[in-house]
């Protein structure tokens, strides 16, 4: 039934009424997992540039800088991989945003249509991983930065002062997941405003930090580094929200530009990180002890050159950039974990992801060690199951010619059937060959990782592409090429069906 509400057991929210468009922002979104209904897909397509620039227009982009470098590669070969990373990475986004509007549902029930209904819980449950981590690293660093720069304002310190900064970020990050769609939508555009400016303001006091004779004298790397320092940057931004990309773009008409929706997610995503993480560059080659600070407080080892006015205007830009990350993050995880079959109502299902992500942010605060190694292995590790998923997904919606039938998206004995072995196992594929392809030597617990960089005469865990990140490039791709062969007539016949 293109076009139209449906209604089903597995809403996880109320698809019996429609919201008003102008609806109170601090009314509870009634939508979970359900079809949008015609009258409510209002939105246009420039309108995505505020959520997703809202939820990347972070300082967490200039400490990527010092990521960058520690691959050992120059300036300039760290600005093309950071270029080439991100904007790659946010236009897959944009493609995938393209099935919101050809759906009108979140983007991990859309992914039905490629692996059955019920053989989509794999990908959703991946899926709801990685964005659950994600929105607890972003709780850690706000809640490290608030408390770095409150000692260094001589108000406090210690454990309390992490506490009441857990707190307060914590309950921010939930009640806009709780409330849902209008809320996120008002709130990102406000971040936009506020981190913006403020951002621009920080940039001016710090720019007499940068030497450029420093940065433009460092060494230029190998190519394999360069290419790894490219996928770090792919996975840390637009492929970490491949998976949340039609979660936004759901709430268009069915005849909005499809071109406007690509352009303007791109837009939106990549414009921020690829300014801010060009001027981190030119900061962290400028100084080799703030490249080292970063890795153990990344928010809060950037306001060290800062005047002690500025700091809380600091806090501010620093904790709503990472904050404008962590709503979108506590949405889409609560639409993915009702798409993996939890039947609760949707803001019930981001209370649960909200609990999980404040006792992940209690164990990294007050009892886990160095970040930077952990969140680096964290990145990549999901990154690769999530790749391999978004190359199904990416040959999926290039083989489509119309709308989704809604209904089957929520039916077994639908089109898109039950349980759709081939995509499923192509995924697995290729995450047991990507996770095969890279290393995370500065997390123990995932030294098992690069068992075929030796076999495939790479030269090893510590030969010259151990650090290229390969195995995230190789899931993509491969899964890609062969859902794009191994799916074609299965789509066909899913498409020249009738009912």
């Amino acid at each position: 039934m293109p076009g139209g509400a449906v209604v089903t057991q597995e809403d996880g929210g109320s698809s019996a009424a429609v919201q008003d468009a102008r609806a109170s922002v601090l009314r509870v979104e009634g939508n979970g997992i359900n079809v949008v209904a015609d009258e409510e897909r209002t939105s246009r397509p420039h309108q995505l540039f505020w959520p997703w620039f809202g939820a990347n227009v972070s300082v967490l982009a200039l400490s990527y800088g010092a990521f960058a470098f520690g691959f050992g590669i120059s300036f300039a070969q760290a600005v093309v991989a950071g270029v080439v990373g991100i904007v790659l990475s946010f236009l897959i986004c944009g493609f995938i945003a393209l099935a919101g509007k050809r759906g009108s549902a979140p983007t991990m029930v859309l992914s039905r249509a490629a692996f059955g209904v019920r053989g989509n819980r794999l990908p959703a449950a991946i899926s709801w991983l990685l964005m659950v981590g994600w929105e607890t690293v972003l709780t850690v660093l706000a809640t490290l930065a608030t408390a770095t720069v409150v000692r260094r304002l001589g108000w406090g310190g210690g454990t309390s002062t992490m506490v009441i900064a857990l707190v307060l970020v914590a309950a921010l990050i939930v009640l806009a997941g709780v409330l849902g769609y209008h809320l996120i939508i008002r709130l990102q555009t406000v971040i936009t405003v506020v981190t913006a400016v403020l951002t621009v303001v920080y940039i001016v006091l710090v720019a007499g930090q940068v030497q450029l004779s420093t940065v433009t004298a460092l060494p230029a790397g190998s190519g394999q580094n360069v290419l790894g320092a490219a996928v770090l940057l792919m996975t840390g931004f637009g492929l970490g929200w491949t998976n949340a990309a039609a979660d936004y773009s759901r709430y268009l008409p069915r005849s909005a530009s499809g071109r406007g929706v690509v352009a303007w997610t791109t837009f939106g995503g990549a414009l921020a990180p690829v300014l801010l993480f060009v001027f981190g560059l030119l900061l962290a080659g400028s100084s080799t002890d703030l490249s080292e600070a970063i890795a153990l407080d990344p928010i809060g080892a950037l306001a060290a050159a800062l005047p002690t006015w500025f700091l809380v205007p600091f806090v501010v830009v620093a904790v709503l950039g990472l904050v404008g990350g962590a709503v979108l993050d506590i949405y889409s995880s609560g639409l993915a974990l009702l798409a993996v079959g939890l039947r609760v109502p949707r803001y019930v299902a981001a209370l649960i992801d909200g609990v999980i992500m404040v006792i992940g942010t209690v164990y990294v605060v007050f009892f886990a060690g160095e970040f930077l190694g952990e969140f680096t292995g964290f990145l990549i590790t999901l990154g690769v199951p999530i790749a391999a998923w978004c190359g199904v997904m990416l040959a999926d919606i290039a083989l489509r010619r119309g709308d989704y039938a809604e209904a089957d998206l929520y039916s077994t004995s639908g089109r898109y059937g039950d349980v759709r072995p081939f995509p499923i196992v192509v995924v697995l594929v290729g995450t047991v060959l990507g996770w095969g392809l890279v290393t995370n030597t500065a997390a123990g617990w995932l030294n098992w990782q690069g068992y075929l960089l030796g076999p495939l005469g790479l030269g090893g865990r510590a030969g010259a592409w151990a650090g290229a990140n390969l195995g995230v490039l190789v899931a993509l791709v491969l899964a890609f090429v062969a859902a794009l062969i191994g799916t074609r007539s299965a789509v066909r016949a899913q498409e020249s069906r009738t009912s």
